[in-house]
Order: C-alpha cells, then structure tokens, then sequence
C-alpha cells in the first residue's frame, strides 16, 4: 500500500561466441542489447528514479573509444538511455545495467548508477554499479584518508569507485612488475597485464572491511567483469550460465523469462562470493569474503520482486493462509456477513492464501475487489487542504460491494509501515462503505525497526508501530523506560561496534502484540470515520514458515545480522529522542 523505494535493479549480460553466431541463431548481432534492455524492463519495479547502462568494446582500437555509458532519471529513462546507444556500442559482448531507487536522499544525474574511474591504461578504467547500502562508510572514509587519498563526494557509491580503483591500480603494478621481471616490453606488457589481472584480488582487498548489504556489479576497460554479494547474503543476486552467455539480474523470474529458462536453470549467487568472467571469456565462482550469517532480506519475498517467481508466489500465498485463525477471531461466526478483499496490487497473493485457508476449513465466504489503485493523481495544488484531498484519492472503492452496516470488511494488505496512507485515505474511502467492521490485515508482522542494507525504510520515528508503543509508554506512565532506554543506548554507543546489542528493544517488551494492535487502530482511525477497525498481523514464527530460505527479519524482530545495522539503531533512538527531549 505504502510505496517504499527500495533495492536497486541489476543486470549483467556476457557473450561468449562471436557475434556472427547470435546473428545466425537468433536473427540479430544485437543480443546482448535486446537482453539487458529486457532484463531491466523486467525490473523496473525496483527502480523508478533513473536508469543506466554501460558497455566495453574490447576491441577497439587505440585512439577510439571503448567504454560506454549512458544515464538518465526519471520514470523513462530506460527508454531514453537505450535510445542514445550508437551502432558502434549495440555489438559489445559486454553490457551492464542498473535501476535506482535513491536510499540515500540524493538525487541528481551525478548519482546515477553507473560510476565511471577513467585511465589511459585500460586495464585501470573502472565501471561500478550496484545494489547497496554500507552502515560504516564513515570507517572507509577515514581508512582512505589515512592512505594519503582525498575522495572528491562522501557518499559510498564514489568511495566504493575510489577505493576499488585504488586497488584496481595496485593489481595492475603487480602484474606490471611481473611482466618486467620475465623482459617484457611497451605493448607486450600491457598485453600480461589484461591477460593476467585478477579481480578476485581487487574485490578481497576491497570489500573486507564494509558493512551492509550489497550485490557490486563492475567492468573493466580492458574486459573483466564481476558481480560480488555480501556475505550475509542479504541483498538478492541470481545468474545464469551456459556455452553461450552469462546474465545475471536481481531476481530469478527476470532471467526466467528473458531466456525462456526454468527455475532450476538459475543459479543463486552465493552469500560472500563473486561470479568473475575475465577477458578471455573465462567463468569462475571466486570465494571472496568467508560467509557470515544467513540472513536474505524477507521484505523481497513479502512486497519487493515480481510475484511471477514461483517460490515468492507460494510463500505469499502461504503468508496469507496462515493468518486464517487470526482472522476468524476477530469475526467471531459472523462468516455470512463478512466480505473479503485486498488492499491492491502486491498484496492479492497473499489474498488468494488466505481464500484457500478459509475454504480449507470448510467455510463459504465472500469475496470482492473492493479497493482499486487509481492512476496517480497529480498533485498540481502544493499545499493546504486541497493537496491532502488530491493524496487521499490514492485508491477507489466498488460501490455497492458490501451490504451497509451489515457487512463487515476484512481486507488484506502486505505491509504497514508509517500507516499515513491508511490513516488519510484508505480508511476514509472503505468507510464510505458503511462496513460494520474493518479488519486490516497485514501479511507480514509489524514493522518495527527501520532497514540500513538498502531500502529505503523510514526514520524510527515514521514508523507507526514505533509511535503506537511510544505513546503506550506515555499514556502509562513510563516514561522512565523511554529514558533510561536512550541512557543505555548512549552508552551502548561507548562500545566496541562488535561487542554493541539492539536496546531498542526494550521498548517493545512490556506491550503485547494485540496492545500495539489496539493502539494503531486508535492512531490510524481517521476523525469522523464510522466503523471501528481492528487490526491482524502476521507473527514472526510465521514468517519464517512461509519464508524459510530467507530469515532476515531485523524490521520486525531487531536482529541486524551486522554490528553496522546494530550500532545504526542505535543512533537513530539516541537521535530521536534528542529531537524531542532535547540533547544532553
């Protein structure tokens, strides 16, 4: 219901066979263009704000141009980057592509994936792009620093350019003194270098010391490219590998359909790896960093990647069936006057789950599509009333789909995160229904903690679980907790950033899920409205029954599977309650 931006898109396309071979199998010597445009069409939902592509003509001659890359903003920018590449660019072997969605704030053309490190030695041009978000940046700054570097941005897309060209360089020299010391010379040099560099080694020496969650795609002017995970295995990374190509997409589906592939066709990239493809068209799997936890983002499974995957699509359907007891408690054996529907469009999955549990258990209910997502409205008035009344009319409702003051609504969404869109439109526009009952469901458990690996989750204090328990704590009386919370938090902070534990959690713990429950519904009702509403949410043991391959559930639970998203938590309570209670 609420958009959130998220993790980026990815797509990674290599040819291994001479173009003649596409063009005479295929019909076309533009293959790998057509198949990363498709890919990253396939992913735009991951991505909304700008779009990039990069290539390399390993075959270029000196004096000529051989690394590509074109970016773009907004909503069209596929279109209009693909539209820029010349004739000489639409035969590379090499293609990579990216779609942004900003976790970060900034925005501009500057901030566009891909990031370009130029050089007049090819093997030393550096072309990065990624799907990421590193907690301690901070840290790799001052390691720069200290190095005798001076970063032009303080952003970890440019420090990343920057300290993986560092070493980029240093990989370079070695084979460059390797090459003098077996009497090579001028050209033959430059020819040991680009058949001899390892970028395994590059990716070691540079992705040691970072905290986060990131997939790190890359090319080089002389024809290396590469894909890193982290190794918590927290953001997504799939590939595909035959005699003919090498692709690789943020999500399976994506290549599923791209290659006309079956699931079992697509491989995952491992937590800590990095799939590396050199010059000569070489495939290796190169261990990179030692696996440190198994902690895949959830939140993709729930609402971020495409529905069509099969195992997403069950495991929605499967979050929705489990919240049946639940459900039928609230309605109590009023079944013959309750209607069921969902909140549009990511969560219907998970309605059709909860359709066949309840039908499982014998029961005849009643369905309909209540709420519909309008187009988006154009928010030409920039302030006051009337841009409220424009942002409520976000959905729009089937009139005459429940019997008034008789019916009561259940209606399924898949996540609640700041509760805004419920509060000023979605409740206001079901209540023109006159339901006797609103019962809001979410198909995931509360959203308790924001996210720090790349999506864009909000602030601690947008989070409307977060505000309901605050207020609980005030109404009776325990203020005391919020504030020795923030004393430990500072201390905490003291630390060894190892050694640091989420006390954020204490908040949580003298209130039940049902009293947080009964604290949204009094929060979110909006003035006026007439029905009551209750409120159903997933429990964590049943997330990660539906989800079983994917545990990272820091949002809900608190658990950061790094010290950077514990020590980050951390700050942000220190941080809020300084804004409100004032710094100490």
């Amino acid at each position: 219901m609420e958009q959130l931006k998220h993790e980026c898109g990815l797509a990674l396309v290599r040819l291994f066979r001479p173009l003649s071979y596409y063009e005479e199998k295929y019909g076309t010597d533009s293959y790998a263009l057509a198949k990363l445009y498709l890919m990253m069409e396939k992913q735009h939902n991951r991505g909304q704000e700008g779009a990039g592509i990069a290539c390399v003509n390993i075959d270029a001659p000196a004096g000529t141009e051989y690394m590509f890359r074109q970016r773009a903003e907004g909503k069209d920018a596929i279109s209009e980057i693909f539209s820029e590449v010349g004739p000489e660019w639409t035969h590379s072997k090499l293609f990579m592509g990216h779609l942004r969605y900003s976790t970060t704030g900034k925005s501009g053309i500057t901030f566009v994936h891909p990031f370009l490190r130029r050089n007049n030695w090819r093997a030393k041009n550096l072309c990065l792009c990624g799907n990421f978000n590193m907690t301690n940046i901070d840290e790799i700054f001052g390691k720069m620093v200290r190095q005798g570097q001076s970063p032009r941005m303080y952003a970890d897309s440019f420090i990343t350019l920057e300290m993986m060209g560092h070493r980029l360089d240093r990989e370079v020299e070695r084979n460059y003194i390797a090459a003098k010391e077996r009497g090579l010379e001028d050209a033959d040099i430059t020819k040991y270098i680009e058949d001899h560099v390892e970028m395994s080694n590059v990716l070691r020496t540079t992705m040691s010391d970072y905290d986060g969650g990131y997939v790190m795609c890359g090319l080089t002017g002389s024809g290396e490219m590469f894909a890193v995970r982290d190794p918590w295995g927290i953001r997504p990374a799939y590939y595909y590998l035959d005699d003919e190509v090498f692709a690789l997409a943020s999500e399976r589906a994506v290549l599923q359909t791209t290659f006309d592939l079956d699931a079992e066709d697509v491989m995952e990239l491992p937590a800590g790896e990095a799939a590396v493809i050199k010059k000569n068209g070489s495939f290796s799997l190169e261990k990179i960093l030692p696996k440190k936890a198994d902690a895949g983002c959830s939140f993709e499974r729930i609402y971020f990647s495409r529905g069509s995957d099969k195992d997403i699509y069950r495991e929605r359907k499967r979050l929705g069936e489990q919240l049946t007891d639940s459900i039928l408690e609230t309605v109590g054996d009023d079944i013959s006057d309750t209607v069921f529907s969902f909140i549009p469009n990511t969560a219907e999955v998970a309605f059709y789950g909860m359709m066949e549990g309840l039908r499982e258990r014998g029961l005849q209910v009643r369905s309909e599509k209540v709420a519909w997502k309008d187009i988006k409205l154009r928010t030409f008035i920039t302030e006051g009333k009337s841009r409220a009344d424009l942002a409520s009319h976000v959905y729009d409702i089937t009139y005459g789909s429940l019997r008034p003051w008789v019916d009561n609504l259940v209606i399924i969404d898949d996540s609640i995160v700041r509760g805004t869109t419920l509060k000023e439109s979605v409740f206001k526009i079901l209540d023109r229904l006159h339901p006797k009952k609103i019962v809001m469901v979410s198909s995931s458990p509360q959203v308790r903690y924001p996210d720090y690996y790349g999506i864009d989750m909000p602030r601690l204090e947008e989070l409307c679980a977060f505000r309901a328990t605050v207020s609980l704590l005030k109404e009776r009386g325990m203020d005391n907790v919020i504030r020795r919370t923030y004393e430990e938090c500072k201390a905490e902070l003291l630390r060894p950033k190892s050694d640091m534990r989420n006390l954020v959690k204490a908040l949580y713990e003298p209130f039940s899920v049902d009293e947080i429950n009964r604290k949204l519904a009094e929060m979110l009702r909006p003035q006026g409205m007439e029905a009551p509403v209750e409120f159903v949410f997933q429990t964590l043991e049943g997330l990660h029954q539906a989800c079983p391959d994917h545990p990272g559930d820091w949002y809900f639970s608190g658990d950061y599977p790094t010290p950077g998203g514990v020590k980050s938590v951390l700050s942000a309570f220190v941080s809020y309650y300084d804004s409100v209670y004032g710094a100490e």
